[in-house]
């Protein structure tokens, strides 16, 4: 039965994004199948968001339907099925006055499509996009080493099963120990290089041999520079290969280029790169610590009230090398727990809308699907669903982060300092990647208050304060699809992503 349903729900896409052929691409993520489309013009955006599986769109590299977790992994094998099924099924001729209105239709796509460009495709995003493709496949090891991690912190402090402590302290620090590596590799793959050469060069930032190199009057420490050391190098070796591409002859190429990449990014490097590397990261964490420690309720207020629009406008992806030369440096990173907060004011703010429009059977039935993934950190499905589509409470879902990160932040200054160590989840699956010197129950008790105070404020906010009377008599009516009256529509904040 529920194959069926994802069938049903993939047949019903299918058409309204243009048919088989209009579709170059088929991918998806957590929440999102993700689709490359030949003609833009030929998606049917308003009869999408009224299909009751979905959740919203985003366009952006690719023209994203938001389905929800679990959904969408279920749907998108159905969807690729279709898809090709209709492409070796084959079409009839066009007929000549269809010809000219598909002209007509790819010439608006092509403007569409330009605009959008234009709208989406600036310097600074691009280069955040970049960034977040370096980081992101590495998360699943952040998230794996960094539960274990916290594990053994548990058995180290209680003193249970003393033997599995080494065994699980190398699991969980081996990965961290090379994760400059990783990094070397994945920008050369991503700026166009070759990923190996790349990641030879970013070797040399944990190789233990340079704590014997003097560079500037002092001995070099492995690991210096660290993650954004690596991503300079990794940078450096790409351009160099590619110089030596275009001026080395074809036969040395083998030998010159590989040779020439690693021993000038090499020196570079160790003579200039993992100094001032160093020095940024250093600049960071003590920032860092000295934002939360000093400006405490208020630097928690600004945070957790400004990441969901950060979010929506993708320039959250420059905090990823943020919290990973945190968790570098300090084994956790503090910022993640304080910007998780917008996520529970999400959440109050959706439970406010369930409850203020006990008429609407489609938004509360797309409210409780989406509930759980919310509570787990996952907000797209309420952000594209609900909140967003609605417009206040999307901006009383910020006022409920931005109390959340305020009560973390208050209580970073009181001395109850901790971090996550990892990055990616967040809501109620951070709770196991917890870690700080005040301990495990200190931290679990301040986290799950910032969430409670960020659940109760987006509530009260969205409750009182999120519906003009118009939006009410609007909405608390017994229908399927929300109204294009409700303000302000999705479209132009979605162009914006």
């Amino acid at each position: 039965m529920s194959t069926d349903k994802n069938r049903a729900t993939a047949a019903a896409i299918l058409p309204l994004v243009g048919g088989p052929d209009n579709i170059s691409s088929i991918a998806h993520c957590m929440t999102r199948l993700r689709i490359a489309l030949h003609d833009r013009s030929l998606v049917d955006d308003a009869a999408l968001r009224a299909l009751p599986a979905v959740l919203g769109v985003v366009e952006d590299d690719t023209y994203q339907i938001v389905l929800g977790p679990g959904t969408v992994a279920r749907v998108t094998p159905e969807f690729e099925a279709l898809v090709e099924r209709g492409r070796s099924a084959g079409h009839p001729p066009r007929t000549a006055a269809t010809a000219v209105t598909a002209e007509e239709l790819a010439g608006r796509g092509a403007a569409l499509k330009q605009a959008q460009k234009a709208r989406n495709s600036t310097p600074v995003k691009l280069f955040l996009r970049r960034i977040a493709n370096i980081f992101v496949p590495l998360i699943p090891a952040l998230i794996g080493c960094g539960i274990i991690a916290g594990l053994n912190g548990l058995l180290l402090n209680t003193g249970w099963l003393p033997a599995a402590v080494p065994a699980l302290a190398a699991i969980a620090s081996g990965f961290m120990s090379l994760i400059a590596v990783f990094v070397g590799y994945n920008t050369a793959k991503e700026f166009g290089g070759t990923p190996v050469l790349g990641g030879a060069v970013a070797a040399i930032i944990v190789f233990p041999g340079v704590a014997k190199v003097d560079a500037f009057g002092q001995h070099l420490s492995p690991g210096q520079g660290g993650v954004l050391g690596a991503l300079a190098a990794a940078f450096l070796a790409v351009r160099v290969e590619k110089l030596c591409r275009r001026h080395v002859p074809e036969s040395a190429d083998a030998l010159v280029t590989p040779t020439v990449t690693v021993l000038i990014s090499g020196l570079v490097t160790i003579f200039g790169l993992m100094f001032l590397a160093g020095e940024v990261s250093t600049a960071i964490g003590s920032f860092a610590t000295w934002l939360l420690a000093t400006g405490g309720a208020f630097a928690g207020l600004v945070l957790g009230g400004l990441f969901l629009p950060l979010v929506m406008l993708g320039l959250h992806q420059a905090l990823i090398p943020i919290h990973t030369t945190l968790i570098e440096q300090t084994g956790h990173t503090a910022l993640l727990p304080v910007l998780a907060m917008a996520g529970a004011g999400q959440v109050g703010a959706a439970l406010a809308v369930y409850c203020r429009l006990p008429r609407n059977r489609s938004l509360r039935t797309t409210i409780r699907s989406a509930l759980p993934a919310g509570f787990l950190g996952v907000g797209e499905p309420l952000i594209y669903g609900v909140s967003l589509p609605l417009g206040r409470p999307f901006v009383t879902a910020c006022t409920g982060g931005a109390a959340g990160g305020a009560f973390v932040g208050l209580c970073n200054q009181l001395g109850f300092a901790f971090g996550a160590t990892a990055i990616g989840p967040s809501g109620w699956a951070l709770f196991p990647l917890l870690d700080g010197p005040s301990g495990l129950g200190p931290n679990l008790a301040i986290y799950a208050g910032g969430l409670l105070v960020g659940y109760l404020v987006g509530f009260a906010a969205t409750y009182f304060f999120g519906f003009t009377r118009q939006m009410l008599t609007e909405l608390n009516v017994d229908q399927e699809p929300i109204p294009a009256t409700a303000p302000p529509v999705t479209e132009p904040v979605v162009a914006k992503i």
